[in-house]
């Protein structure tokens, strides 16, 4: 799915998913530079990031994979 990644006042790092019209805050992240592995937000969704520089500049506009829940 596309997803927004961008940096927020209100939430620090936030997504915007815009086919479910959802705005989530990031809550948890696999690594301290965002890409490559897996972000938790506050809905309670994991995603995997693609692999990207960790000096890529936001926002950006990715495709990020949704995990099944369990």
């Amino acid at each position: 799915m596309k997803i927004m990644i961008r940096k927020s006042d209100d939430f620090g790092l936030s997504i915007y998913v815009p086919k479910k019209d959802l705005e989530e805050p990031i809550v948890e992240k696999e690594h301290e530079t965002l890409w490559g592995g897996w972000i938790k937000i506050a809905n309670g969704w994991t995603l995997d990031l693609p692999d990207m520089p960790a000096d890529t500049r936001l926002p950006i506009t990715v495709e990020a994979k949704k995990r099944a829940e369990d």
